[in-house]
């Protein structure tokens, strides 16, 4: 039995990488860390911690005498960020398909259940569901080096999500194409899960292009 230690700033970190997601910290404007200290109570020690470890994700940016600033979005970045997640993640849906025990599919099975219910009543954690259930559908390929890929890319891809879905019947063609996926993935049928992946993750890159082009 392993035991997962979470510091401080772990857990401001998740409470910022929430702000972001969500767009409650604006790209334009400098992330003020007084006020951030104090909403959370805690000292800017642990707070700095957790901004530095948000710009290694790509999230945040900081500048000389400036301070952090959330990173913007870009149609390029968008671009990589989903051409790596076509590269690998795909794949490992197909062999998670295969290898998945009863309790790892159980899993998958109430990943899909709380992104229902995000998408219904908690749209804040629309994103971190999504993000969770992509994530189920591929751990059990049993690549630690794939997986580790997968969840980073996962974390990047979040804001992406919380945009893709802002347009009305986005939230609907996802549900069904998660579905899809979802059953194909029960069934054991590698080669369709595989496919269904790679279309859901093209379908929403291309969605994605139009959008960040004209913003």
């Amino acid at each position: 039995m392993s035991l997962v230690v979470r510091t401080l700033a772990d857990r401001i970190f998740d409470l910022v990488r929430e702000k972001v997601v969500s767009g409650q910290l604006a790209e334009d404007q400098p992330i003020r860390q007084d006020a951030l200290a104090a909403e959370f109570g805690v000292s800017k020690i642990p707070l700095r911690e957790a901004l530095a470890r948000l710009e290694q994700e790509n999230l945040l940016v900081s500048h000389a005498n400036r301070g952090y600033f959330v990173r913007a979005m870009s149609a390029d970045e968008a671009e990589e960020i989903y051409a790596l997640r076509l590269a690998v993640e795909p794949a490992a849906v197909g062999l998670a398909a295969l290898a998945a025990t009863d309790e790892e599919r159980a899993a998958a099975i109430a990943a899909m259940q709380a992104l229902d219910e995000a998408a219904t009543s908690q749209a804040e954690l629309v994103a971190m569901r999504n993000r969770e259930f992509h994530v189920a559908l591929t751990r059990p390929c049993r690549r630690a080096l794939t997986m580790q890929l997968i969840e980073r890319l996962q974390i990047m891809s979040e804001r992406y999500t919380v945009a893709h879905l802002a347009p009305a019947g986005r939230g609907d063609r996802a549900h069904d194409e998660h579905n899809g996926l979802l059953q194909a993935w029960l069934s054991r049928n590698a080669a369709r899960a595989q496919e269904l992946a790679a279309a859901h993750i093209t379908g929403t890159l291309n969605d994605l292009r139009q959008q960040l082009n004209l913003l």
